[in-house]
């Protein structure tokens, strides 16, 4: 069993950063690939990127590739996302997610294991 919990969200203008961050606990954190989605209002949940395990790899979805890094610090059981250069159509609730299965194959799909409560992103133009 792993908990988890968003933090950061907020309000930002066009071209500016933030960072978000998702707090995990469980026995076997260490074990589960970890990764970022958000759902904008009238919009599906979409994949925004992942993260291995061991933190080695990391995906992104096309949309926010260059301007957002996915990081996670294993002995805080921390997991973050960091967003450049954010656009008016990053606005969305972002979700914190976490599951065995491996950070290549969570682009498409939603059915994963365990979700944070989700934190509000809005960004001004």
């Amino acid at each position: 069993q792993v908990q988890v919990v968003e933090s950061g969200g907020g309000l930002v203008q066009a071209g500016g950063s933030l960072r978000l961050s998702c707090a995990a606990s469980g026995r076997t954190y260490s074990s589960y690939h970890m990764g970022w989605f958000r759902q904008a209002p009238g919009k599906e949940r979409e994949f925004v990127g992942s993260i291995s395990w061991s933190g080695g790899r990391t995906y992104y979805a096309d949309s926010v590739k260059g301007r957002f890094t996915i990081s996670r610090d294993g002995a805080k059981n921390m997991v973050f996302l960091q967003m450049n250069s954010l656009k008016p159509e990053d606005t969305a609730v972002y979700y914190c997610a976490a599951d065995f299965r491996d950070a290549s194959r969570w682009y498409g799909t939603g059915d994963l294991d365990y979700w944070g409560q989700g934190t509000q992103v809005t960004v001004s133009s």
